[in-house]
């Protein structure tokens, strides 16, 4: 047995790719379209991931595109994708600063949670040992629901 995608729907092509590639930093693998189905697959990969989902299609998050609307509730029943980074700090700096709410900011230096523009909640983690805690994060509340 081989873990292949997960698999998220998305309301907004354009919304998903900005938040995925722009400021989650991952980067497009490829690309499906299905006139007979009317849906958009674009396979992502985290950049250390890169080599082996052009190589063997894994492991990549598939963002699934209806062409027909359809309204998408209640992403954190999806439960999470989760990401490690080498600092969780300078991440959370980075995406913040490109508007993305961190709804549980990585006061530990481990762990924090942030948003798609559909709801999907995404977890980060540090790798390696956590980090020392420090400010903003220290004393930071939680925002919304994660």
């Amino acid at each position: 047995m081989r873990y292949l995608h997960t698999m998220v729907r998305i309301a907004n092509i354009e919304q998903s790719l900005d938040f995925y590639c722009n400021k989650l930093g991952l980067a497009e693998v490829r690309r499906v379209e299905s006139q007979q189905g009317r849906f958009t697959l674009i396979f992502l990969a985290a950049p250390e991931d890169l080599d082996a989902a052009r190589e063997t299609r894994a492991p990549c998050i598939e963002l699934t595109y209806n062409w027909d609307p359809e309204a998408y509730a209640g992403g954190r029943n999806f439960g999470h994708l989760a990401y490690q980074v080498d600092d969780i700090h300078a991440f959370c700096d980075k995406v913040m600063k490109a508007g993305v709410v961190v709804n549980r900011p990585p006061r530990d230096g481990r762990m924090a949670f942030i948003r798609s523009p559909d709801g999907i909640s995404i977890e980060i983690l540090q790798k390696g040992d956590g980090l020392t805690p420090r400010e903003p994060w220290i004393s930071m509340p939680n925002t919304g629901v994660w």
